[in-house]
């Protein structure tokens, strides 16, 4: 009977993981969005609202975290599409991959590392994905 028990309750753990990220995804998803509209605005005063306490001490003011986006993710700054796709929990992160298609249309896969906060979900860092090897 205990078997029984633990077995289902092992089935259940992650039905309820991915239910919970589910539900996140949305907000997630929104966030991110939210700063790359911002970013087409050339707002950087929003955009830097969507960054974590952490990116926030590491740029100081919203004009050097716009710099370092409009040199460093030009995609980010100026995407033509973006397309979400999963959602992953890794070692207590939540990270959302993206897919951004540059207006030369090149496609760039980054991984944006979210953060739970009091104030909702925050943007704690973007890293730039290897590009897959076609045909390999």
């Amino acid at each position: 009977m205990l078997r029984t028990i633990l077995f289902c309750l092992a089935l259940a753990l992650p039905a309820q993981t991915a239910t919970a990220q589910d539900n996140a995804k949305p907000a997630i998803t929104g966030v991110i969005q939210s700063q790359i509209d911002a970013f087409l605005r050339d707002d950087f005063e929003t955009a830097f609202t969507f960054a974590s306490p952490n990116i926030k001490r590491l740029f100081g003011t919203p004009q050097r975290f716009g710099m370092m986006v409009m040199q460093g993710y030009p995609m980010v700054w100026r995407p033509d599409d973006v397309r979400y796709l999963e959602l992953d929990e890794r070692g207590g992160r939540t990270l959302q991959k993206v897919m951004i298609t540059d207006p030369g249309g090149a496609i760039h896969m980054l991984e944006y590392e979210m953060l739970a906060t009091e104030d909702g979900w925050q943007i704690n860092g973007v890293r730039l994905l290897p590009r897959p090897e076609l045909g390999a």
